[in-house]
């Protein structure tokens, strides 16, 4: 996020002040990944950053999206077992 944010000229207490969070701490502690922003701060960020969500947690959405891909397979596996 931290790239983002800079790419746009802007500091954590400009980002903080636009997106409407208390203070240019909550910035740093989700740029340094010690907190994860609310879904809404998300969507904020991404607006003002100007990319998509995901784009701004790589780690968090590849690991998201094994966690759903085996849980989606171990699912869909049981319900054809059950078929059959």
């Amino acid at each position: 996020m931290r790239r983002y944010r800079r790419a746009r000229g802007l500091n954590q207490q400009q980002a903080a002040e636009i997106i409407g969070v208390s203070s240019a701490n909550m910035i740093s502690r989700w740029e340094k990944g010690w907190s994860v922003p609310s879904g809404i701060n998300v969507f904020k960020l991404a607006a003002l950053y100007r990319t998509m969500a995901d784009v701004l947690f790589p780690n968090l959405t590849t690991i998201l999206r094994q966690k759903i891909l085996r849980r989606e397979k171990r699912l869909l596996k049981a319900d054809s077992a059950k078929a059959a």
